[in-house]
């Protein structure tokens, strides 16, 4: 779909910026104008993870005139196979702050606004109100829901994008486009999957290049939208399988039953990230990964149970575990071996999966079962470091 330009162009270019931007001046569709829209853009980049890394940079290299990111996490070494703004001496930074050093470094024309701040239902709607465009590069959908709605109470268009193992996923979503007939995210996916239907990039992994071939095609939306360039992707769903190298698009029609969005709402409760609390039952009995090892030296009786994949098991595990995944543990053939009464223990990454096996067992019956907290990477971190993180 074909809209007008977003952004109104700016007065004009410097010597400078013509030098550098020549290769965009020598373009007909695009010209002094596009970029001048360019450099008058404010751009919302809410992620600089694996999607945001290229998105920022390669609108930095545009010439985006502002760039705003939101990002509260942490650079891990992990990152650094598809987290390509970022590098070894930024371990231990914020990714927001790292990733404002490189798009400095890489075109010092942008100006780079940092959100100290977390996403959330309070502030949303006041952020992203400021900006012309937002880019979606997160990896959960209780983010993403929040994100959609609050584009639409501002009445602003957004890029989104979403990776996993070798497929990429990527649209454009404005409720309020020009014309009539705006589609949101909702309108693709109404309903969040159960949580344990959606593991994370952490959790299933990802092909690092992929953030690259998703973030060019949502870079290139955002420089279609605030130019006028082109069809955008609203109203089609991008989907590349990088093993197939096949791209295939859908089209998205507004879904029949549409709930207006009027107001935020808690999106981790409504994305099943919390558990109704019923009873005393349903608090959720950890242990610490210094409280096992005590336990573990003393000689208490225990089983240690890894429910996590075969592949995580194959990088890392606890001597002396048993590695019973997730898929198998929750099922009655499987859970009917085990001694109803006895002390087990169990663990996955970081704690999420380890305690959904724990919610089904006590369903079942069992009655002595715990959750080791922060799973394998807070014993890694605490007891072990010897152990690869991953």
């Amino acid at each position: 779909m074909q809209l007008l330009p977003l952004v109104h162009p700016s007065e004009d270019l410097t010597n400078d910026e013509i030098s550098r931007y020549s290769r965009h001046l020598l373009i007909p569709d695009v010209g002094l104008e596009g970029q001048q829209r360019l450099k008058n853009s404010r751009v919302l980049v809410i992620g600089a993870g694996g999607l945001g890394s290229p998105v920022l940079l390669y609108l930095a290299a545009a010439g985006v005139g502002t760039l705003g990111i939101i990002d509260f996490d942490i650079v891990d070494e992990s990152n650094l196979q598809r987290q390509i703004i970022h590098g070894q001496s930024d371990i231990g930074r914020f990714k927001s702050r790292s990733a404002k050093d490189s798009v400095n470094e890489l075109n010092p024309y942008v100006h780079v606004q940092l959100h100290n701040e977390r996403l959330e239902a309070t502030n949303a709607v006041e952020i992203i109100s400021g900006y012309d465009l937002i880019v979606d590069g997160t990896d959960n959908f209780s983010t993403r829901y929040l994100v959609n709605d609050a584009c639409v109470l501002a009445e602003k268009p957004y890029v989104w994008g979403s990776i996993f193992r070798f497929e990429g996923q990527a649209s454009v979503f404005w409720e309020n486009a020009p014309g009539g007939g705006g589609l949101n995210y909702r309108d693709l996916y109404p309903e969040p999957p159960p949580s344990e239907m959606a593991p994370s990039c952490a959790e299933g992994g990802v092909l690092g290049i992929l953030c690259a071939s998703i973030g060019a095609i949502m870079a290139t939306e955002a420089i279609k939208l605030i130019t006028g360039l082109g069809d955008t992707l609203l109203g089609r769903l991008a989907v590349y399988d990088a093993l197939d190298m096949t791209y295939r698009f859908i089209p998205i029609r507004r879904a029949p039953v549409r709930t207006p969005i009027t107001g935020l709402i808690d999106y981790q409760e409504f994305c099943g990230q919390k558990r109704a609390v019923t009873d005393s039952k349903t608090d959720v009995p950890v242990i610490s990964a210094l409280e096992l090892k005590k336990m573990r030296e003393s000689g208490t009786d225990l089983q240690l149970i890894d429910v996590r994949g075969i592949e995580e098991w194959n990088i890392v595990h606890i001597e002396g575990a048993n590695h019973i995944p997730k898929n198998k543990i929750m099922s009655e053939d499987v859970l009917s071996q085990f001694n109803k009464e006895d002390f087990i223990v169990l663990h996955c990454k970081m704690g999420v999966r380890s305690k959904d096996v724990l919610f089904e067992m006590r369903k079942q019956g069992f009655t002595n079962v715990k959750s080791l907290d922060g799973g394998i990477l807070a014993w890694i971190r605490d007891v072990d470091r010897s152990l690869p993180r991953y």
